[in-house]
């Protein structure tokens, strides 16, 4: 039932974005982006009167006496928000941080309805503890139940803890009192106002697409106007292509006083996924020259990881595309093999977001890579430096 549900909701996603973007043509896609827009507008609305709800205090917000670092956006995916998060985590762990980070877990197993159900019937608040992805020593829970990011996260960082919880207050109170953490790291944390106190915004825009058609949601895919950038102390510009002087113009129109990051997501090496089959084998970046390769993604703007692989010298013979954080099923993934072995494929490369939601098994007739990433700043780096050193050094 859970599954179907899912599927029934990812194909209503596609649906509305591809409405959105203007894919769809004709009058009934012409009335519902019409429909949408008049929803933007309320929600529009919602989001300036819940700014002052809380500017105002009527909605109060915590402080649980650490530093705050709060990673966001102002659009809904695609950004690259996960290795910025990493990299942050890295340098504040390497100046003596014992970092926690928060995530509200997206499309993780939620809990069960009946007891979802009992706490707000009876309005009881939710005792139950934060998810524990990793305690900074092991990683204890699968991707099911953590969510891809926070187990990606939790796979590549040592030593640092992440969470899972929608309640961040909860969960950054537990990372502090029994895991003693001094540093909490909001994953997807710009719009989440109730956890303040020291703390530092920093927001993600996407060179390629900084805020889409321009349009709130749901008639486009911003959460919030570009003037709430006034909100942030560091904007990184993800994805650079170094033409960025008009988004630096728009960025420094609605806050002069940010500091600005430009960077880009760089591939490091490519990695082996089957468990008996040589998992864990590294290959250098120029193993994919000159061969014939099939795609796989379950992200936001697949076309970037697909560019990034023909720019690596691979034949893209077949580009196989599913919703954001889709859970795969191994039929899908044994059909998508047996159409990239018709087109001649070698093999099949994926993310390393997809490559933890990917079935284990010893029967597919490729071998799955995923392609390991890190960030590469551009430009800012001595921004950067002076923003983690002004977060450890308060």
């Amino acid at each position: 039932m859970q599954d179907r549900l899912r599927g029934w909701s990812e194909n209503v996603e596609t649906f509305v974005l591809e409405v959105i973007s203007g894919q769809r043509r004709g009058k009934r896609a012409e009335t519902l982006r019409f429909g949408l827009f008049l929803l933007s507008k309320l929600f529009h609305g919602i989001v300036k009167t819940r700014a002052l709800l809380y500017d105002f205090r009527i909605i109060r917000d915590s402080t649980l006496g650490v530093q705050v670092i709060a990673v966001g956006n102002l659009s809904v995916g695609g950004t690259g928000k996960t290795p910025v998060v990493e990299k942050f985590a890295r340098e504040l762990q390497a100046e003596g941080r014992k970092v926690a980070i928060l995530s509200r877990g997206y499309r993780s197993k939620p809990t069960p309805f009946k007891i979802r159900l009992r706490n707000k019937l009876l309005f009881l608040e939710d005792e139950t503890p934060p998810r524990v992805v990793s305690d900074g020593k092991n990683v204890l829970l699968d991707v099911e139940m953590s969510g891809d990011e926070p187990y990606m996260l939790a796979s590549n960082l040592k030593n640092v803890v992440v969470l899972v919880d929608k309640d961040r207050v909860k969960s950054g109170r537990y990372a502090i009192e029994k895991l003693g953490c001094d540093t909490l790291l909001l994953d997807d944390g710009f719009q989440y106002w109730k956890l303040r106190g020291r703390r530092h915004d920093i927001v993600l825009i996407d060179c390629q697409d900084p805020f889409g058609n321009g349009h709130l949601l749901p008639r486009g895919t911003l959460r919030e106007p570009p003037a709430h950038l006034k909100r942030a102390m560091t904007v990184f510009i993800t994805k650079s292509d170094g033409n960025t002087n008009e988004l630096r113009s728009i960025i420094a129109k609605n806050n002069p006083r940010a500091r600005i990051i430009e960077c880009v997501h760089h591939p490091m090496y490519f990695e082996r996924l089957q468990e008996s089959n040589g998992a864990g084998k590294q290959f250098d970046l120029e193993y994919l020259n000159g061969k014939k390769v099939a795609s796989l993604s379950g992200i936001a703007q697949p076309e970037s990881f697909e560019n990034s692989l023909t720019r690596l010298g691979a034949d893209l013979v077949y580009a196989k595309r599913f919703a954001d954080h889709h859970r795969f099923e191994e039929s899908e993934i044994d059909k998508m093999m047996q159409r990239s072995v018709k087109r001649g494929a070698e093999m099949v490369v994926t993310t390393q977001k997809d490559a933890v939601r990917i079935p284990p098994s010893d029967n597919y007739p490729l071998p799955i890579l995923f392609m390991r990433v890190e960030i590469k700043i551009l430009s800012g780096a001595k921004d950067f430096h002076d923003c983690v050193r002004q977060i450890c050094f308060r």
